[in-house]
């Protein structure tokens, strides 16, 4: 199962913590927003492969790595994608967005469906 035309399934529950991230439904439907709004425009934009270092994470994986409960990762609304400025800078200026982070070794987006707030943050 594929969550858009680059994401798989098994690329967007991904984790090293050895914890089960297993998203439901409404997860489910949050990732495949986002993967459709963000990631897919962005890929064709950049005509190559884009890797995501972070996307769905379940309260339990969430909790071990660090991030904060009211995480959109675990809402399957945010991805964390392994890029720099190039990235954060097009997201920026040509995508609806929730929260456009730059952080020093990725670029943080979330996608929610309605009231996209366009909040950018420059973290690197």
């Amino acid at each position: 199962m594929n969550i858009s035309k680059h994401i798989t399934y098994s690329e967007a529950t991904h984790t090293d913590t050895g914890l089960k991230n297993i998203p439901g439904l409404a997860e489910l439907r949050a990732m495949q927003l986002i993967a459709n709004e963000v990631f897919e425009p962005l890929r064709l934009h950049l005509g190559r492969p884009v890797r995501i270092s972070s996307f769905y994470r379940s309260p339990a994986v969430n909790k071990k790595v660090g991030g904060v409960k009211t995480s959109q990762h675990v809402k399957g609304e945010a991805m964390d994608i392994k890029e720099g400025r190039e990235v954060f800078e097009w997201i920026r200026d040509n995508l609806v967005f929730d929260q456009c982070i730059m952080e020093p070794n990725w670029v943080h987006v979330s996608y929610r469906d309605g009231n996209n707030r366009g909040e950018v943050l420059d973290l690197s």
